[in-house]
C-alpha cells in the first residue's frame, strides 16, 4: 500500500507503528463519507446514490423514494484508477453517470473522465463520451459534461464532447473535428446530432435550461500557447450569432465569469470583483448588455450560487462569514430552506435536487457535530424522511464543537479562526495542540463537520484552523499577492495561531504541533523558517516544497503563466521554498504523498525528503501508490491518521 523512507527519531517512531493496523478510531474517521452524491428522478419516485465502498471503491445504487426502501446496486468502480463521482437522471428510468480518474504516464499525471448512461435497473449501458480512434493525431482526456437535461424530453441531453483530428498514412479517410463542441444525445440508443461545432479554443458551454446554448467560454488566443485570459461569448434570444460578453484575466483575477443563464430574465449570472470583493452580477443577453450587481456582501466574497430544479435555475448566492450562508432572491426557495432549517434544529441545509414538478426535494443537512445526511422532503405531505447518513461509522459517537474565534497576529491584525476542543471540554488547559492551516492558499475553512479536525480532537488535541491572510472569502486585500509570494505574512499568521494557543494556556508548549494538506502542508513546513522552536513536530500531506521545480514541470502546461504569477520566480521563489530552509529545521517531519497527484506532484515531497536527510534532519516520507491529491481511499486515510497521531503524540513526550 505504501513505502516508508527516512531515518532518525522520526524513523524510529514511525517504524514502531509501521506494521500496526489502524485502530477503531482511525478507521471510523478515515472512512470516506458514504453518500458522495444523491439525485432524484424527474417524477420523484426514485433516488440515485453514489456511495463509498471499501478502500477506494465506489458504488452506484438506486432506491425507491419511500421510507425504508432497499438500495439496489447498479454499477461500481474500483478506484484503480476509475471513480464514480455522480449521476444525473435523464429520464424517470435512466441515468447518466460520470466516471473520473487520475493516472500517471511517464513523468506526467493526467486527469480523465467519461460519461456512461445506464437504466435504473442496471441494464443498457451506453458510453456517451466521444471515443478516440487509433489514428488520433493528439489526445484529449476530457469526457465532456451534461450541460442541459432537457426537461420533459425522454432520455435526451445536451452534452459537451471533445474531438481530436484523425488521419492514417496512405488513406484518404480523415476526421478534422478539433476541440470541444456540443452534441444532442439520445442516451438510450447512443444516437447523436451536432449542436455546436467543435472549437479548438472552447472549454465550456452554458445552456439556458431550455435546450439553447447561450454562452460559450474560450481560452483567449494570445499566440503564446499559454492560457491566462478567457473570452466569453453570448447569443441573443432567437439568434445563432455570437457576441462578446466579457473577458476574464486570471493573472489579475479581473472580469466577469459567467456561471449560469436565466432564460426568463434573459440574463447571464456571473461572479465579478466589485469594490474589492467578488459579487454576483447579471448581464442582459441583448444589445444593451445591462449590467446589475445582484448581490454583494460588505464583508465577504460571494463564493458561488444556489441552483435548483432540473433546469438548474439560479436562485441565490453563497458566502461565508463564521458559518456558510446564502441569500435567496427566489421567495419560494428561501421559505423552503428556512422551514427545513427550523425543522432540523438549526442545521445547515442545502437543497440537492428536485423532481420536475418541484413537489419533492432531496435535502442535505448537517452541522459541526453532525456529519450530515440526505432527507427526502414531500411538499404535499410536509414529510421529511431520512435517506442515508453520510458517515454511519460515527453514529453514536460524541463529536467536538467547532467554535469561531479570533486572535491577533504579530502586527496587530485580527485573524479569524476555528477552535475545536476535545469532546466534552468547554475550556481546556495544557493540552496537546495542533495548528491546522487549510489548502489553497486561496481557499478557506468554514463551520461544519471536518473529519481531520474531529479525529485529532477525539485523540485529545485542541485544534485551531486559522484563516490566515491569503485565504479566500475576505476580499481582495486579504488575498494579498497570494500565500506563496506573501508567505512571510501568511505563514506568520499560521505561526501566530500556535503562539495564541500557548498564550491562552490551551496548549502545552512542549506538545504544540502543526499539520496541513497541500498549501497547508507547505505552511507547516515553511513555519520552520519563521520559528523552528515553536512546533515540536510537523506533518505535511501532499505539500508544495520546491517552487522552482514546480515551475519547471509546469513549462509544458498551458497554465504556466498563471502558476508563475501565483508562485513567484527567481530569488523570490527560492526564499518561498521550504527546501531552501532545511538548515533551520529542528522539529521532526512526517510527510505523506500519493504517486498519482496532479495538483502537487510527488516529486515535491521526494525532493524535500532528500534535502532533509542530506542535512541530517529527522524526517519520514510515506508514499501511497496510485493515489491522487485527496488520497481518496478509506484504508489509506485510516493509515495516515494513525501514523500521524502516533507521531505527533510521541514527539511531545
Amino acid at each position: 500500500m505504501h513505502k516508508i523512507a527516512g531515518a532518525g527519531l522520526a524513523g524510529l517512531l514511525l517504524a514502531m507503528a509501521a506494521h500496526a493496523e489502524p485502530d477503531a478510531l482511525a478507521k471510523a474517521f478515515g472512512a470516506r463519507e458514504t453518500v458522495m452524491s444523491a439525485s432524484l428522478s424527474p417524477d420523484g419516485s426514485k433516488i440515485a446514490i453514489i456511495a463509498a465502498a471499501g478502500g477506494r471503491a465506489t458504488r452506484g445504487y438506486v432506491l425507491d423514494a419511500v421510507e425504508g426502501s432497499t438500495a439496489k446496486p447498479i454499477m461500481a468502480t474500483t478506484g484503480k484508477p476509475e471513480n464514480l463521482t455522480g449521476c444525473d437522471w435523464v429520464a424517470t428510468d435512466r441515468l447518466a453517470c460520470n466516471i473520473y480518474g487520475t493516472t500517471r504516464y511517464g513523468d506526467e499525471v493526467y486527469n480523465f473522465s467519461n460519461i456512461l448512461a445506464i437504466d435504473a435497473g442496471g441494464g443498457n449501458v451506453k458510453a456517451l463520451s466521444q471515443r478516440r480512434g487509433s489514428n488520433a493525431l493528439g489526445w484529449d482526456f476530457r469526457g465532456g459534461s451534461i450541460v442541459d437535461l432537457l426537461p420533459g424530453q425522454d432520455g435526451v441531453v445536451l452534452m459537451t464532447r471533445s474531438y481530436v483530428p484523425e488521419a492514417k498514412l496512405g488513406s484518404l479517410v480523415e476526421k478534422r473535428q478539433d476541440g470541444l463542441g456540443v452534441d444532442r444525445i439520445d442516451t438510450r440508443s447512443g444516437a447523436s446530432r451536432r449542436i455546436e461545432q467543435p472549437r479548438p479554443l472552447a472549454y465550456n458551454y452554458i445552456s439556458d435550461g431550455q435546450g439553447r446554448i447561450r454562452v460559450m467560454g474560450l481560452w483567449d488566443d494570445l499566440q503564446t500557447g499559454f492560457k491566462a485570459r478567457y473570452k466569453f461569448m453570448f447569443r441573443m434570444a432567437g439568434s445563432d450569432k455570437w457576441h462578446e460578453l466579457s473577458t476574464y484575466d486570471s493573472l489579475e483575477n479581473a472580469g466577469f465569469w459567467p456561471v449560469g443563464v436565466d432564460s426568463e430574465k434573459n440574463v447571464a449570472y456571473g461572479l465579478e470583483r466589485v469594490d474589492g470583493r467578488d459579487a454576483l452580477v447579471s448581464i442582459t443577453l441583448d444589445d444593451d448588455m445591462k449590467r446589475e450587481v445582484v448581490f454583494a456582501h460588505p464583508v465577504a466574497d460571494v463564493s458561488g450560487v444556489v441552483k435548483v430544479g432540473r433546469n438548474r435555475r439560479i436562485v441565490g448566492a453563497r458566502y461565508t462569514l463564521e458559518h456558510g450562508e446564502a441569500v435567496y432572491f427566489d421567495p419560494a426557495t428561501a421559505a423552503l430552506v428556512d422551514a427545513l432549517g427550523k425543522a432540523l434544529g438549526g442545521k445547515a441545509v442545502h437543497i440537492g435536487d428536485m423532481s420536475e414538478d418541484g413537489q419533492k426535494a432531496l435535502v442535505w443537512a448537517g452541522s459541526d457535530v453532525d456529519p450530515g445526511q440526505y432527507y427526502l422532503f414531500d411538499r404535499a405531505t410536509k414529510k421529511l424522511a431520512p435517506v442515508m447518513p453520510d458517515r454511519p461509522e460515527l453514529a453514536g459517537r460524541t463529536l467536538a464543537t467547532m467554535k469561531p474565534i479570533s486572535y491577533k497576529a504579530g502586527d496587530g491584525t485580527v485573524i479569524p479562526a476555528y477552535l475545536t476542543l476535545p469532546p466534552g471540554k468547554e475550556t481546556a488547559r495544557g493540552l496537546p495542540a495542533m495548528v491546522m492551516p487549510h489548502g489553497g492558499p486561496d481557499s478557506r475553512d468554514q463551520w461544519g463537520f471536518d473529519w481531520l479536525a474531529q479525529y485529532f480532537a477525539a485523540r485529545g488535541f485542541a485544534v485551531i484552523q486559522p484563516q490566515f491572510r491569503g485565504s479566500y472569502g475576505f476580499g481582495e486585500q486579504w488575498l494579498m499577492d497570494t500565500g506563496f509570494r506573501s508567505w512571510r505574512t501568511s505563514v506568520g499568521d499560521v505561526a501566530d495561531a500556535g503562539r495564541w494557543l500557548v498564550a491562552e494556556g490551551i496548549a502545552d508548549p512542549a506538545r504544540l504541533t502543526i499539520l496541513g494538506w497541500s498549501y497547508g502542508g507547505y505552511a507547516a513546513l515553511q513555519a520552520q523558517a519563521i520559528d523552528p522552536t515553536l512546533f515540536k513536530a510537523v506533518v505535511a500531506i501532499a505539500p508544495v516544497t520546491d517552487i522552482g521545480d514546480r515551475l519547471r514541470r509546469a513549462r509544458s502546461d498551458g497554465s504556466y503563466y498563471v502558476e508563475r504569477a501565483r508562485l513567484g520566480s527567481g530569488p523570490e521563489a527560492e526564499d518561498a521554498s521550504p527546501v531552501n530552509h532545511v538548515d533551520k529545521f529542528q522539529a521532526p517531519v512526517l510527510m505523506f504523498h500519493g504517486t498519482a497527484d496532479r495538483n502537487v506532484d510527488v516529486s515535491q515531497a521526494k525532493i524535500m525528503q532528500s534535502k532533509l536527510r542530506g542535512a541530517g534532519k529527522r524526517s519520514e516520507l510515506v508514499i501511497y501508490e496510485d493515489l491522487e491529491h485527496s488520497l481518496v481511499d478509506s484504508d489509506v486515510r485510516a493509515d495516515m491518521l494513525q501514523k500521524s497521531s502516533d507521531f505527533l503524540l510521541a514527539a511531545g513526550r
